[in-house]
C-alpha cells in the first residue's frame, strides 16, 4: 500500500469518527447529556459552562442570571421560564473603562468578580467588585438593557461579592466580603445605591467565607455563604432576627458521597407556586465553574437543600431530579453557540478579550461576516479583538469559515482554545502566501500551501489534553494537524473557544469568518450557523 493511500486513509479515518462523534450529540430541542431530558427531570448540571459565581432572581413568572466574566467584555444576563432551560437574553456592558490595563491586556483575573443581581423599586440593579478599582452597580428598567454606565461606589481594592438588600422600611444595605474570603462586612446603602452610608461592621467570620446573599423570610434574615473555598467547600446558611445579628449558622449543602465537589455559593430563589430551588456552582477541570440546580424545602424556618442521604443533617446535590412546575413546559435548550453573523448584531454568547478596538471590527464591512482587522501585538496574549465563548459541556466540535484573501503580510487569524494555555490554528501572511499554521503547546506547525479560504475545527473535550485541531479544504474531508493538547481553566476562567486576528508586524489587513458552528453533548437552540 502506498504511503499517499495511507494518508488518505487515515485521513478518511479521522474525519469519519470526527462526523460520527458530532451525529451522536443533542439534536437541537432533543434531550442531551445534561439540563432538560424532556420527560419531567433534568440531569445536573443544568448548564455545563463556566456561568460562574452565579445569582439568579425571579421577577413574575421570570428568572434572570448573571455571573462572572472577570476580562471578558461583558456580563451576560440570561433568562428561563423554567429554571433549566436558558438562554442569553442580553449583555450588560462591553467595556470597562476605569482602568488602562483593559485596553492593554493587562488585567488578566481582572474585571468583573462574582455579581449579584436584583429587582427592586421596579429597576434591575447589579453590583460587583473588581480586585483592584473598587465596588461598581448599575441599573436598568429591562434585565434586556439598556443598562445605566457603570458607577464606581467605591474606589477601593480587594473587596469582593456584594450583594444589596432591601428592608421592608426601604432601607438599603449591602454585604460583601474581602478579597481572601472574609469577613462578611454589612453597610448601609443611599436611596439611590450609588453610596455607602458608613464604613460597615463585621457581622460574621468563617473559615473562607465569601459571596453572601441577603434574603428575608417569615421575620429573619438570612445570609446564604459559600465556605470552604471554590473547588472544596460548602454552603452555609446564618439567620438572625437582627440584621447586624448576631447569627445562627448552619450548613446546608455538602459534597458528601456525591461526585459535585464544592456545591456552592449561587441563589436560592421561590416559584409562583411557592416552591423553592437553589442554583450552585461545582468547579469542573477544563470546563469551569458549572451550574445545578438543587430542590429547597423549608423545616423549622431553615433550608433544606438537595437530599440528606446520609441523615446528617445536611444536605448532598441531586444528579437527576423532576423538573420545577412552572405551570407549563418550555421548550428544551442552552445558551446559544453559533453564529452566522448576518444579523448586524454578534451573538449574546460572545465576549470580548479584554475591551475591544471597536474600529478594527465590522459585521457591515463584508456583509455576512465578522471582519476582524489586524492591529500590531507581540504575542496572542496582547492581541487585541479576540471574540470568544464558553465552551459547553463535556464534548463539542467548533468549525469556522475563514477568508484570507485581504490578509495583510504578518498578519495571523483564526480559530484559539484558550484558557492558562492557549493553542491556535488559522492562517499567517509569509512572503505572500497564506500558509497554514498551527500553534500547539508553544510548538509551531505549518502546511506551505497558498489558502485562499480554509475551514478550521476543533473538537473540544474535558478529558486532560483530548483536544485536537483539524482543517479542511471544502468542508467535507478534514485534516488533523498536530498532536492533541491540554485547555485547563486559567485566570479564574474555563477555557474558551474564540476567532483571533492580530500582526507581529503592522496594522493592517482583514480576516473574515464567515460563519461559526458549534455542536457540544448538551440541548442547542435552532440557531446552528451555515453547514
Amino acid at each position: 500500500m502506498s504511503s499517499q493511500l495511507k494518508m488518505n486513509l487515515r485521513a478518511a479515518c479521522c474525519t469519519f469518527l470526527l462526523f460520527a462523534a458530532i451525529g451522536s450529540f443533542a439534536r437541537r430541542g432533543q434531550p442531551g447529556a445534561w439540563g432538560d431530558q424532556g420527560n419531567g427531570t433534568y440531569i445536573n448540571p443544568i448548564l455545563n459552562a463556566d456561568y460562574s459565581d452565579p445569582d439568579a432572581i425571579r421577577v413574575g413568572e421570570d428568572y434572570y442570571m448573571v455571573c462572572s466574566e472577570f476580562h471578558f467584555m461583558g456580563m451576560p444576563v440570561l433568562h428561563s421560564r423554567d429554571l433549566v432551560n436558558w438562554t442569553i437574553t442580553g449583555r450588560v456592558y462591553d467595556e470597562l473603562k476605569f482602568a488602562p490595563g483593559y485596553d492593554t491586556l493587562g488585567r488578566y483575573a481582572g474585571g468583573s468578580w462574582a455579581p449579584s443581581l436584583r429587582y427592586h423599586d421596579g429597576k434591575y440593579w447589579i453590583y460587583f467588585c473588581t480586585p483592584d478599582e473598587g465596588l461598581f452597580m448599575m441599573t436598568a428598567d429591562r434585565p434586556e438593557g439598556p443598562w445605566e454606565p457603570l458607577t464606581q461606589v467605591v474606589n477601593v481594592a480587594r473587596w469582593e461579592d456584594p450583594c444589596p438588600f432591601w428592608d421592608e422600611d426601604g432601607q438599603g444595605y449591602l454585604a460583601r466580603s474581602r478579597h481572601g474570603a472574609g469577613p462578611i462586612y454589612l453597610h448601609k446603602l443611599s436611596a439611590d445605591g450609588k453610596k455607602l452610608l458608613d464604613d460597615g461592621v463585621i457581622i460574621y467570620t468563617g473559615p473562607v467565607a465569601e459571596g453572601p446573599k441577603l434574603h428575608k423570610r417569615n421575620g429573619y434574615y438570612y445570609i446564604s455563604i459559600p465556605e470552604g473555598g471554590v473547588s472544596t467547600g460548602w454552603q452555609t446558611i446564618l439567620r438572625s432576627r437582627n440584621i447586624y445579628g448576631p447569627y445562627e449558622k448552619k450548613v446546608v449543602l455538602e459534597q458528601g458521597a456525591t461526585r459535585i465537589n464544592g456545591p456552592h455559593q449561587g441563589a436560592w430563589l421561590d416559584t409562583p407556586d411557592g416552591e423553592w430551588w437553589f442554583v450552585h456552582f461545582q468547579s469542573v477541570s477544563n470546563v469551569g465553574r458549572v451550574c445545578h440546580l438543587q430542590p429547597v424545602r423549608w423545616k423549622d424556618d431553615w433550608p433544606a437543600i438537595g437530599v440528606d442521604v446520609d441523615m446528617n443533617g445536611t444536605g448532598e446535590p441531586v444528579h437527576v431530579w423532576r423538573k420545577p412546575d412552572a405551570g407549563s413546559t418550555y421548550p428544551i435548550q442552552a445558551p446559544q453557540s453559533s453564529d452566522n453573523f448576518d444579523t448586524g448584531q454578534l451573538g449574546f454568547q460572545w465576549a470580548w478579550n479584554h475591551n475591544p478596538e471597536r474600529g478594527a471590527w465590522s459585521l457591515t464591512k463584508r456583509p455576512g461576516c465578522l471582519s476582524l482587522t489586524a492591529l500590531p501585538a507581540p504575542s496572542f496574549l496582547k492581541a487585541k479583538n479576540t471574540l470568544t465563548q464558553k465552551v459547553m459541556g463535556s464534548k463539542g466540535v467548533a468549525t469556522t469559515l475563514l477568508l484570507a484573501s485581504e490578509m495583510a503580510e504578518g498578519q495571523k487569524a483564526g480559530l484559539c482554545l484558550m484558557g492558562k494555555q492557549y493553542n491556535l490554528i488559522g492562517i499567517v501572511k509569509e512572503n505572500g502566501k497564506n500558509v497554514l499554521f498551527a500553534d500547539i503547546n508553544g510548538e509551531m506547525l505549518k502546511v506551505q500551501d497558498n489558502f485562499k479560504r480554509i475551514f478550521l475545527r476543533v473538537s473540544v473535550s474535558a478529558e486532560e489534553g483530548s483536544n485536537r485541531f483539524y482543517y479542511s479544504a471544502d468542508n467535507k474531508t478534514y485534516h488533523p494537524i498536530g498532536e492533541k493538547f491540554v485547555a485547563n481553566n486559567g485566570f479564574w476562567k474555563g477555557p474558551k473557544l474564540g476567532l483571533f486576528s492580530y500582526s507581529e508586524k503592522a496594522a493592517g489587513g482583514s480576516a473574515h469568518f464567515e460563519w461559526f458552528l458549534y455542536e457540544h453533548d448538551g440541548p442547542t437552540l435552532t440557531d446552528n450557523a451555515k453547514p
